[in-house]
């Protein structure tokens, strides 16, 4: 419908400029005189021109956008570069050059505008820079530049959209944390490693359900033959250097903030040497495996530039038992939301009595306070002896605990 319009609309003005051309001649015809045919001849070249420009094809014009990276952190500034060049030197009164910004870019500041307008008659080659601020996280693309040029009286306007692509990723930011490992007491000293769990088999805590892997000789039968199902002894664990992030993607205000702290989380965590995991539960799940090479770093920062706060279920939901391999369960958690639930704090005062370390980062805005149901749930995770800070935003620097 509304290509029918501008054709239609295209069509009105030849016509208005025929009409126009058609008035002229016919006062010079019929009026005579000087100044009857110096209006008429006067007139008759910008009728030319329109006529000429009509025919003049646009889309010839060759648009190329250059940025300046295509990897940025949130707060960078882009800086893009527009070039036009044209084979045919036809004189152009006024060309009009617009970069088209995807929603997500729209609200950005900006130094310069991503709008040029040049007076080029014959110039065959144009160029313009401008300068988007802040650039906010996610993966953008640019798609098209839009030309618009016509006559001195807009009596004949054309206007093309030329498809340039451009793809760049904007990471979270991130600050400089120092991430130390909680030791476990065992015994006389303490002891920590950077391998994997390792247990004590000659100190049996509890039994449990067997799983896939465990020793044969680990097999409790009295309990087994009690319960009708194999069950295998627990031992006491030493601590790990591993870690597995639990990142909630439920919609929240300070989805931003906890973002950029999980990517600090990661950078410091794989600074330390430790293997570093990661859950990622919304519409489109991810699970990393703990590994320590620079990829799977970039793999799991490539995920939080891209990620949304669009999960739809109960974050205390990923935390169920049966979405963790044994690898995961020897493992510190760390869990980084905006959101202390009743629901959440059940799960984790559940799963601390399986002999799991968790430490949980609540994100707050930076003039907010507990609330009453919040300091209540803060409460029991201390008395089963969860670790919980509080991180500020704009202020993630310094964690506090309640």
């Amino acid at each position: 419908m509304s290509h029918i319009l501008k054709s239609l609309k295209a069509g009105w003005k030849v016509v208005s400029l025929l009409f126009f051309t058609l008035i002229a001649f016919s006062y010079a015809m019929f009026q005579g005189g000087f100044v009857s045919w110096f209006l008429f001849y006067s007139f008759l070249p910008f009728a030319i021109y329109s006529l000429l420009l009509m025919i003049y094809p646009i889309r010839s014009i060759r648009v190329t956008r250059r940025i300046n990276q295509d990897q940025f952190s949130v707060g960078q500034r882009l800086i893009g570069t527009i070039t036009i060049k044209r084979s045919f030197p036809f004189p152009l009164f006024y060309l009009l050059v617009e970069d088209e910004l995807t929603e997500k870019l729209m609200g950005v500041k900006r130094l310069e505008e991503p709008k040029k307008l040049f007076f080029p008659w014959f110039k065959k080659s144009l160029s313009f820079s401008y300068a988007l601020l802040e650039m906010p996280r996610g993966e953008h693309h640019f798609r098209s530049i839009r030309l618009r040029t016509g006559d001195l009286f807009g009596l004949i306007e054309k206007e093309v959209t030329v498809e340039v692509e451009n793809y760049f990723l904007v990471y979270p930011s991130t600050v400089d944390l120092v991430y130390h490992s909680n030791q476990k007491q065992y015994e006389q000293g303490a002891a920590s490693t950077l391998t994997k769990y390792w247990q004590d088999s000659t100190m049996a805590v509890g039994v449990r359900e067997y799983q896939p892997g465990d020793k044969f000789a680990w097999i409790d039968w009295k309990a087994t033959a009690r319960r009708d199902s194999i069950m295998t002894k627990e031992f006491e664990q030493m601590q790990s250097h591993d870690v597995v992030i639990f990142f909630d993607r439920t919609p929240s205000p300070l989805f931003e903030t906890a973002v950029s702290y999980a990517a600090s989380l990661i950078q410091a965590i794989t600074k330390s040497g430790a293997r570093v995991g990661f859950v990622s539960v919304g519409e489109q799940s991810q699970v990393f495996p703990m590994q320590l090479d620079e990829q799977h770093r970039r793999n799991l920062f490539y995920h939080l530039a891209k990620v949304d706060c669009d999960s739809k279920t109960s974050f205390a939901t990923i935390l169920e038992e049966n979405r963790l391999n044994t690898e995961v369960k020897q493992s510190t958690s760390i869990i980084v939301t905006s959101n202390l639930t009743l629901d959440l704090t059940r799960k984790l005062e559940l799963l601390s009595g399986q002999q799991r370390m968790f430490i949980l980062y609540l994100v707050k805005d930076r003039n907010e306070n507990l609330t009453k149901e919040e300091s209540v749930l803060v409460e029991r995770l201390a008395q089963r002896q969860i670790q919980l800070h509080i991180v500020k935003d704009q202020n993630y620097k310094e964690v506090s605990s309640p």
